[in-house]
């Protein structure tokens, strides 16, 4: 039987068919009068609803045949991409309490010298203005004034794909008000061009560099202001990159000032000429208190001075200093954890850390705490009696009396001395942790439920240059921290080992990337160290740490996003040498390996083709990075994974190499992006041989952290909950429901599927995605799938495309089970709008 069209239903109602039909109905049974004209307008009414709801919804088709066996799927589809980005690991899975464990991060200042600060955080840094990433901080000069004139900057990029820039014709600037009217010189690293922006009842862009600009890591950048004509020049370049007209409500005076989105910069050198004048700003930082900024001055009844000592460190750059002048009551420093938003004790709960400590002149106790956010109330205390002059590590344990999600460390003097301190560690003692690992439980646990069985390290993290494996072994509190791609005072306490340990306790396939730069002979260290037997150098490191066995790990990725900045054969050709020398290093230590290519996919490009050539029968896979914001996203995915394989096979007909796709990306954590994601699996389940796994990004997100952007986290965490957002449902329902085969599947209307089966033939499932507004009514029909059991089980993950899961509602988006009883060979479903569901067969 077919099936009302929309437009029929609406032809009726268009032509009061209805109507009429009724009418001479009525009229036949000889019924007339008030009560009858009611009657009659009632079931208008209700047919008019009926109908309309009818029309609203929309029809399919699904024929399956299950003895059409397309493809395999692969075993370890069901991945995640996790790296330090938004502090999932520093600050999240790692069970590390403390935040700024090394005293790397400067003393905030508390303003500069002839500067109003609008919202953002600034460091005291040297020779410069350094700046934490966030959204659109703003930085302005005060009581200057610019009409023509000329500014100018240089700006040191930490971050190598965020903005930062210079502000001119600034008005409205006050405190409180994060967008005032005015111009902003935008440079943008990672996409190497330079544009203007206009605030004027909203940011907009209104002019852009016509030609890619190679922009370094340092860029000086000249602004020229010239009635509404603003020029703008980079570097030593004589002609503007900028040349540009306001002629629409143009801006001809106002303050200037500088800025960053989403981009740790430091601002090193800044000027203002107008007419015959020129000053330079000395960009000086005034501050009273000099504590590391993820640390906080504490003091009671007492006078005392806080330094940070930049020569004598334990480790890293620099050290902080506390110093008991007078008084009868303490002096020392708090630290809240991730973000100051507290450390969440219970009643009982066990905690073991250390710090490593050295003194001048010291009269009395080093106390350590955890206590109440105002330090009202302590919870457990422990005392360090005495500490030498020379560095060396003081462990402690402390066991709560009381409940609190937002207690806080300290580390007090309550006697006149001196006290140098450096690498802080608190975490739960080991049975309370993941496996006894330094990993926090419910994280870990989270991770498992999801239903993950192939984890990636990997990222950007691992193209700063001072990420280096070596860094990452041996005692935690004596690795040395690094300036990390997406934090600049990362921490190696958390690394490769670590990570390797946790899928090895959890059952995930682990994949871990490196830094192309590394040395090969570093490489062929790690190798050994991590997959070498005992007996071997290495082998024999790693199995002194207690882990006898090699770890099991089968794939390792060459960089992460190589030559992302532009299509240039020289930086591919540098790609391709940089893979040679550390595939050769690491065959030979470990012929088993499978090694990821990590150059940015274009394929358009011939670069590719020679870059194909380079790798071929060295690498596996090569890494696909796809967008998957959209709830159609598979749509894309699917055409790009046909061109991938297909210029493989053109290049060379016999290759080997296949994909991975080590990160889907977007900015979104809602049911769209859950959407984008089930989509995505249907395109890698038609592509199920020549697709290793496909790795949301990111796993983890701590609540209302997004520093850079990537606001995409599958599993959220605060100090003392962890929940799912709808991606991580997709996921667990995918992984729970896999089977080895792709087979036969035609779809007749907007639905997006897929089909599977079991290898012994005795279950099917239907994966069925309906990205649209309306519900789709569909007609199931099954071929090859006889003697099934009349019940069918359902799955359905629907919502609001905005919807997602909050602390205050963490279960609002989460699948529904249901349960089906229709025999034969074709079943009626209506798939809900915007949602994912699984139809599960047996026989």
């Amino acid at each position: 039987m077919g099936f009302i069209t929309n437009q029929f239903i609406a032809d009726l109602f268009k032509k009061r068919i209805f109507e009429k039909l009724l009418t001479a109905i009525f009229e036949t049974m000889k019924l007339s009068g008030p009560v009858n004209k009611m009657l009659l307008s009632l079931v208008l009414i209700c047919s008019t609803s009926f109908f309309t709801i009818t029309a609203q919804s929309q029809t399919a088709q699904i024929k399956v045949d299950a003895g059409k066996v397309l493809n395999k799927i692969s075993p370890v589809l069901y991945g995640s991409c996790t790296e330090d980005v938004n502090h999932e690991i520093y600050g999240g899975l790692y069970n590390q309490l403390l935040f700024g464990e090394s005293f790397e991060e400067p003393a905030p200042a508390t303003s500069y010298s002839g500067w109003m600060l609008l919202p953002a955080e600034w460091r005291i840094g040297d020779n410069g203005v350094p700046l934490s990433a966030g959204p659109g901080f703003k930085f302005v000069r005060n009581h200057t004034l610019v009409k023509d004139g000329t500014v100018e900057a240089t700006i040191n990029f930490g971050d190598r794909s965020r903005n930062a820039g210079l502000l001119v014709r600034l008005n409205n600037v006050r405190p409180g008000n994060p967008n005032p009217t005015g111009y902003a010189i935008d440079v943008s690293r990672g996409e190497n061009k330079i544009t203007i922006k206009k605030y004027l009842n909203g940011w907009r862009d209104i002019a852009w560099s016509k030609k890619e600009i190679d922009i370094k890591k340092s860029v000086r950048l000249r602004v020229n202001l010239k009635g509404n004509k603003i020029s703008v020049f980079v570097n030593d370049e004589q002609l503007p990159s900028i040349e540009f007209i306001d002629k629409e409500h143009h801006l001809l005076a106002g303050q200037v000032g500088i800025y960053a989105n989403n981009a740790a910069a430091k601002f090193t050198y800044f000027s203002v000429a107008a007419g015959n004048m020129k000053t330079v700003d000395p960009l000086s930082p005034v501050s009273s208190t000099q504590v590391s900024s993820q640390w906080t001055p504490v003091y009671q009844s007492a006078k005392g001075l806080y330094q940070i000592d930049s020569v004598n460190a334990f480790t890293g750059r620099q050290a902080q200093v506390i110093q008991f002048i007078s008084g009868s009551g303490k002096v020392g420093i708090s630290n809240s954890g991730l973000n100051h938003w507290g450390i969440a004790v219970k009643s009982g709960q066990k905690f073991v850390g250390s710090v490593y400590l050295r003194a001048g002149v010291l009269s009395g106790p080093i106390t350590v705490t955890l206590e109440s956010t105002d330090g009202k109330q302590t919870y457990a205390t422990s005392t360090i009696k005495r500490v030498d002059k020379i560095w060396r590590q003081y462990k402690f344990s402390l066991t709560a009396k009381k409940t609190d999600t937002n207690s806080r460390f300290s580390i007090y003097l309550s006697k006149k001395g001196k006290v140098w301190i450096d690498q802080a560690t608190l975490v739960k003692i080991a049975n309370k942790t993941f496996k006894g690992l330094p990993i926090r439980e419910d994280i870990g646990g989270m991770m498992q439920k999801q239903g993950l069985n192939f984890l990636r390290y990997g990222g950007s993290m691992v193209n700063a240059p001072e990420y280096k494996w070596k860094n990452m072994t041996g005692d935690r509190a004596q690795r040395p921290p690094y300036n990390g791609h997406w934090y600049p005072y990362s921490s190696n306490g958390f690394g490769i080992e670590e990570f390797l340990q946790f899928c090895e306790s959890a059952h995930f396939e682990p994949a871990v990337a490196i830094n192309t730069e590394d040395s090969p002979d570093d490489i062929a260290n790690m190798v050994e160290y991590l997959t070498g037997k005992a007996t071997s150098t290495w082998g024999g490191k790693r199995a002194m740490t207690g882990h006898i066995q090699p770890y099991k790990l089968r794939y390792i990725e060459i960089g992460n996003e190589e030559v992302i900045w532009g299509d240039k054969p020289e930086d591919y050709q540098h790609y391709a040498r940089r893979f040679n020398t550390l595939y050769k290093v690491i065959h030979a230590k470990n012929p088993d390996l499978q090694l990821i290519c990590a150059a940015w996919w274009r394929p358009e490009s011939p670069n590719m083709e020679s870059l194909f050539n380079a790798v071929n029968g060295k690498a596996a896979f090569w890494d696909l990075h796809v967008d998957a914001d959209n709830a159609d996203a598979g749509t894309t995915v699917d055409k790009n994974l046909q061109d991938m394989q297909a210029l493989f096979k053109k290049w060379d007909a016999g290759t080997t190499l296949r994909c991975a796709i080590f990160e889907e990306n977007g900015r979104l954590h809602n049911m769209q992006r859950a959407l984008g994601h089930a989509s995505i699996l249907n395109a890698v389940r038609r592509h199920g041989d020549f697709v290793l796994t496909s790795c949301p990004a990111n796993a983890l997100q701590p609540y209302l952290q997004n520093d850079n952007d990537w606001d995409q986290g599958q599993i959220f965490f605060t100090p003392n909950r962890v929940w799912g957002m709808p991606p991580f449902y997709v996921q667990q329902m995918a992984s729970e429901n896999h089977l080895a085969l792709n087979i036969g599947v035609k779809i007749s209307g907007p639905l997006d599927v897929t089909a599977t089966r079991s290898e012994d033939g005795r279950i099917m499932i239907i994966h069925v995605i309906n990205s649209g507004n309306s519900e789709i009514i569909t007609n199931v029909a099954l071929d090859n799938f006889a003697h099934r059991k009349a019940e069918i089980n359902t799955l359905t993950l629907a919502g609001k495309l905005s919807d997602k899961n909050t602390p205050h509602d963490p279960e609002k988006i989460k699948p529904v089970k249901g349960l089906l009883h229709s025999a034969g060979n074709t079943i009626n479903y209506n798939f809900p709008a915007h949602s994912y569901t699984i139809l599960r067969f047996n026989r």
